[in-house]
């Protein structure tokens, strides 16, 4: 590969080969896009145009201006492209680049790409190649929802939806497919995201020690480079790029309950009482596919639940929202409502012959709308109208990859009227065949993307249908850029102690590539749960974004009291945590919908130099102050950490339990069965409230800030009434320690009036105080200041 021409203006560089072209543009500060297109017809060559490419995942941005200089002569002529935070070296007679930082730090190395065009029936077939060098110091984060450790150096992925059950420790692909990564090293981060919906496959450093190699089966690799230095700078950048979690509705974020064999409203009535008579939190309760009429979608088995209405009244009554499943396979049966608008609008995905493609998912003959177009979106959307009449809060798209159990011809048994026998080609998993035609498009191409426009079309038809309220979907499947339409969950895990360690590393994965709203089935999905993996597992999803229990039909009942004693008080007892940290975790969800950053963060988003803090891949930060390192093992009770730097309380049950540590060593932990080993970061606060049955508002009336004094000091509380686009509040609380002073301020920006008439402080760390000024008063007893002030103060100081 190499060019001998380029084309260049203000805002895109643009470098020819014989049969290839780079493209390069600017579209965010610190993120250059390059389009390489390694198999160009020679037209487009001959007449240098680049063919134009939509983005499924990329929001739109002003193309920013590149510089562009010349270094070298001949063969070893190199063109530098760049912006003031990135630059591109491109030697012309290799075809290949170097990215550098503005500091002119290498951070990227490309070392070549290639590509292959094979005519073929029914469809041509390509194969685009890039490899990346990667010094064997370089670790790699992120890929979005895939299994291993943390850095996944070492490891190969397809990216390839796929439905698997059950699936293991080593499985892949899964169900969401994000080809976005962090590289890292010597303390400086770098991002990669090839935006390319097609079949690919990426081997990080596995076949070849030195290489990261990315392989599509498109006719281009359409990659985003973004500069760090910080991994937190990079996901910044990525979520700028391809969008930014919505905030949730606050219910949303409390305890969530469902089970595949909730059979009728009975059942649900059940769940309800049993969850209220043992004292537990809930805001949620999932209907699974046993709801509807012979499996089709927008449909009730008026049997089984006679009054929808009603139950979502009397759940209401009681604080909880229920939440349907939704699939997108339909009933191919003439009469049913949304089979003959779907078929009469050409909105289903056909076979290469043009036929309506049959298959079988849980209703048998089944057609599948094409998401890929806006308007089978929009259609999709306006079907939820009677859902939300009927009080439905949310909505779970499942089986979205899309699976298909089976593809359907004429040997089978039934026929529809008006609807041909299906000619299918190449099957990858239980899904749609390869040459499935989305209107001018071809499965193999927008099989990735077909969940994220199903999550596009509900949520903007939720907020269409009821703009007063924020959507609730929850999604199984997705790409790149999910994160603005949908939370995610991992699929159909089972009780295994391997599955609930593993789901730290794949929540973290998730969160790096911009999915901040994430969750696993507690405590697994598959399998019999004993009572000591339910209060461990539950004392994980305390801290997981999204907190549900989930099981299959066929497996044990796992609702919390089902367990006994004393499994139930503990489970209550972590249940009612999460409802305590409720301030800190919405506030984390406002930021991830502001600046992109997940609520689930590994070590080294931090430490990014410290190999010790890499390898934690069984902890995380819960934010940025407090560290959450869960029991992950069977019959544990006490377990190994690493501090990174800083000084670090220990903070079990949610309230000191220890002396200070200082960070970078090693500590051996006490986590008998009803605690999780908790550390508060030194210049870090936490706001808690009381725990509750269910939510209400986001106004907290009740708030005590427990705050690790340091000579800086920096905590965030956001509120709003929990729901809708109304007023609210952002209050920073700043500090400064020193000189025998520690000085507290409160800052407000917002128009949402105040809740509470006084809040509670308690600060850490500091000796006794010879007095506080601007408290209505104050002790200290242990160590621990604190302080009752009014519910506006403005300024505190505590003089030692």
């Amino acid at each position: 590969m190499h060019f001998n021409d380029l084309s260049a203006e203000t805002t895109r560089v643009t470098f020819w080969g014989s049969h290839s072209a780079l493209e390069i543009r600017s579209p965010l500060p610190g993120v250059l896009r390059l389009r390489h297109l390694p198999s160009l017809g020679a037209a487009a060559v001959t007449l240098r145009e680049v063919p134009s490419k939509q983005s499924w995942s990329v929001l739109e941005h002003l193309e920013r201006p590149l510089s562009i200089r010349r270094e070298g002569q001949g063969a070893e002529q190199t063109v530098v492209v760049g912006t003031e935070e990135l630059s591109l070296e491109v030697q012309l007679a290799l075809g290949t680049w170097r990215l550098r930082d503005a500091g002119g730090r290498e951070l990227a190395r490309c070392d070549s790409f290639a590509g292959e065009v094979r005519p073929d029936y029914p469809v041509t077939r390509f194969r685009s190649r890039l490899t990346l060098r990667s010094p064997v110091d370089e670790a790699w984060l992120g890929f979005g929802e895939k299994v291993g450790a943390l850095d996944k150096r070492g490891m190969r992925f397809t990216f390839w939806n796929t439905d698997v059950l059950p699936h293991h420790p080593d499985t892949d692909p899964l169900y969401q497919s994000i080809p976005f990564s962090l590289g890292l090293r010597d303390g400086i981060a770098w991002g990669f995201f090839l935006d390319e919906s097609w079949r690919m496959e990426v081997d990080v450093a596995a076949e070849d020690p030195l290489g990261v190699r990315w392989e599509s089966s498109g006719p281009e690799l359409d990659a985003y480079v973004f500069a760090g230095p910080l991994p937190s700078d990079v996901v910044k950048r990525y979520t700028a790029l391809t969008g930014r979690a919505p905030l949730p509705p606050l219910w949303s974020l409390g305890a969530q309950q469902s089970r595949w064999g909730y059979e009728n409203a009975k059942d649900i009535r059940a769940v309800l009482h049993g969850y209220r008579k043992a004292r537990l939190p809930l805001d949620c309760l999932y209907l699974d596919i046993d709801y509807m009429e012979g499996y089709k979608v927008w449909t009730w088995d008026k049997t089984r639940y006679p009054d929808p209405a009603g139950l979502a009244r009397e759940a209401a009554e009681q604080g909880v929202r229920l939440v349907t499943i939704v699939d997108p396979g339909v009933k191919a049966e003439p009469g049913y409502r949304v089979y003959d608008e779907a078929l009469a609008s050409d909105f289903l995905v056909r076979n290469d012959r043009g036929s309506v493609l049959l298959g079988e998912v849980w209703p048998k003959p089944a057609v599948f709308p094409d998401f890929t177009r806006a308007p089978v979106q929009k259609w999709w959307g306006k079907l939820h109208k009677e859902f939300l009449e009927t009080g439905i809060s949310g909505f779970w798209n499942d089986m979205n990859e899309p699976s298909c159990f089976k593809l359907l011809n004429g040997n089978e048994s039934f026929s529809v009227p008006g609807v041909p026998s299906a000619d299918v080609g190449k099957v990858e998993g239980i899904t749609l065949p390869y040459d499935a035609r989305h209107g001018d498009r071809r499965h193999l191409e927008v099989h990735n993307v077909y969940a994220l426009g199903m999550a596009k079309g509900t949520y903007e038809g939720l907020r269409e249908l009821a703009p007063e309220r924020r959507p609730f979907v929850l999604t199984r499947a997705g790409f790149a850029g999910i994160q603005r339409y949908a939370a995610v969950w991992t699929g159909d895990n089972s009780s295994y102690w391997a599955h609930l360690e593993l789901s730290i590393s794949m929540l973290l994965g998730l969160g790096l590539s911009g999915v901040s709203f994430a969750g696993v089935d507690v405590p697994g999905f598959l399998g019999r749960a004993s009572g000591e993996m339910l209060v461990r597992w539950t004392q994980l999803g305390a801290f997981y974004p999204m907190l549900r229990n989930h099981s299959a039909k066929g497996t044990p009942q796992q609702e919390p009291w089902c367990f006994g004693e004393p499994y139930l008080s503990l489970t209550r007892q972590w249940m009612e945590h999460r409802y305590r940290l409720l301030p800190t975790l919405y506030t984390l969800m406002h930021e991830a919908s502001v600046e992109g950053l997940p609520v689930m963060r590994p070590l080294v988003m931090y430490a990014p130099g410290d190999t010790e803090a890499l390898r934690m891949d069984d902890a995380f930060l819960f934010g940025r102050d407090l560290l959450v390192a869960p029991i992950v093992r069977q019959y544990r009770t006490r377990r190994h950490m690493y501090l990174p730097e800083g000084r670090w309380l220990p903070f079990s049950q949610l309230a000191p339990s220890g002396e200070i540590l200082e960070g970078r060593q090693h500590t051996l932990a006490e986590a008998p069965l009803d605690t999780v080993p908790l550390w508060l970061r030194a210049g870090g606060a936490v706001a808690l409230t009381e725990p509750a049955l269910h939510t209400t508002t986001a106004q907290w009336k009740q708030l005590t800030w427990h705050i690790h004094a340091a000579p800086r000091i920096d905590a965030r509380l956001y509120e709003d009434a929990g729901e809708g686009y109304g007023a609210a509040r952002l209050t920073r609380l700043v500090g400064e320690w020193q000189s025998g002073r520690c000085v507290l301020e409160r800052a407000t920006e917002g128009e949402l009036p105040l809740a509470r008439q006084q809040e509670t402080l308690c600060v850490y760390g500091l000796p006794a105080p010879r007095e506080v000024r601007g408290a209505r008063q104050h002790r200290f007893a242990e160590g621990k200041l604190t302080l009752d002030v009014e519910g506006d103060w403005r300024r505190l100081e505590i003089l030692l």
